[in-house]
């Protein structure tokens, strides 16, 4: 039996009919519309279904989408300035080498996004931590915890 929810979704409202036992990620991405969330392991494991729900990290791809029913929903296509420019977590990702297949990429910012709304100077070990749930076999964590770091620095000056 289908329910008709409510998200806010990056600024925008969206009434979606659901099933209870549909994912937040499949929503997302089959009757929003937006792809840019990645749906990899369907287990939680990987982290590159990562979004922020209230401004908190979550795996898209365990969280039924019914739970999210009246919430503000930010996936990576939120993370981009109104004109249209990377944020500046997005840049220090771009600029910093820390993309290469970008699979993973939306996920880990999304992580990294959601850490920064809370601690906007983490430490070496908080950005560890943060983004131990999140997986690449790509890029190595090295250039991406350099682009938190980054982007850190650059928001803390006003960079916008």
């Amino acid at each position: 039996m289908k329910q008709l929810i409510s998200l806010e979704i990056n600024g925008h409202e969206y009434d979606v009919p659901v099933s209870p036992r549909d994912v937040l990620a499949d929503v997302i991405r089959k009757k929003v519309g937006l792809t840019g969330t990645k749906k990899g392991c369907g287990m939680g494991d990987c982290g590159a279904c990562t979004v922020l729900v209230e401004d908190k990290p979550v795996l898209s791809c365990i969280t039924l989408a019914i739970t999210c029913n009246g919430k503000k929903v930010t996936t990576v296509e939120g993370l981009t300035l109104p004109d249209g420019q990377l944020n500046p977590l997005q840049a220090a990702f771009v600029n910093h080498g820390a993309i290469q297949c970008g699979f993973c990429t939306p996920g880990m910012l999304m992580s990294a996004s959601g850490l920064l709304k809370r601690t906007p100077k983490p430490t070496l070990y908080d950005i560890k931590h943060e983004m131990s749930g999140n997986i690449c076999r790509c890029t190595g964590f090295k250039r991406i915890i350099g682009a938190i770091e980054l982007a850190s620095e650059a928001m803390s000056k006003g960079v916008k």
